[in-house]
């Protein structure tokens, strides 16, 4: 099992969002985050003065899958989270040992 940590632009999560559900994945976590890579932020006019943006608003989503479904999920997410401009995020993927459904005290892959 993998959890895959992935950071998009904000109006890029429904489509990432229907990509995943078509292949089978069930649950995902999102959060509205702060921050900054490559594209090191940006100006904006405010009342005529000038400001720098350091932190530029993203979508952090947290998706587990197994491991058969982590290669099609990658590939969807990159997929689905493309524009082609800079700023369109990274993927991680975490090893993950052990899940369990609370409610049910499932665990494993069947908990997912």
């Amino acid at each position: 099992m993998k959890l895959i940590t992935a950071i998009i632009k904000p109006f890029k999560l429904d489509e990432v969002h229907e990509a995943l559900a078509e292949i089978g994945v069930n649950g995902m976590t999102s959060y509205d985050v702060r921050g900054f890579g490559r594209q090191k932020g940006h100006t904006e006019l405010y009342r005529g003065a000038e400001y720098i943006i350091d932190f530029i608003l993203k979508l952090k989503i947290q998706v587990a899958v197994s491991d058969e479904l982590l290669e099609d999920a990658l590939r969807i997410i990159s997929r689905a989270a493309y524009t082609g401009k800079i700023g369109d995020g990274k993927i991680f993927v975490h090893p993950l040992t052990e899940v369990i459904r609370i409610r049910t005290g499932e665990t494993g892959p069947t908990a997912l």
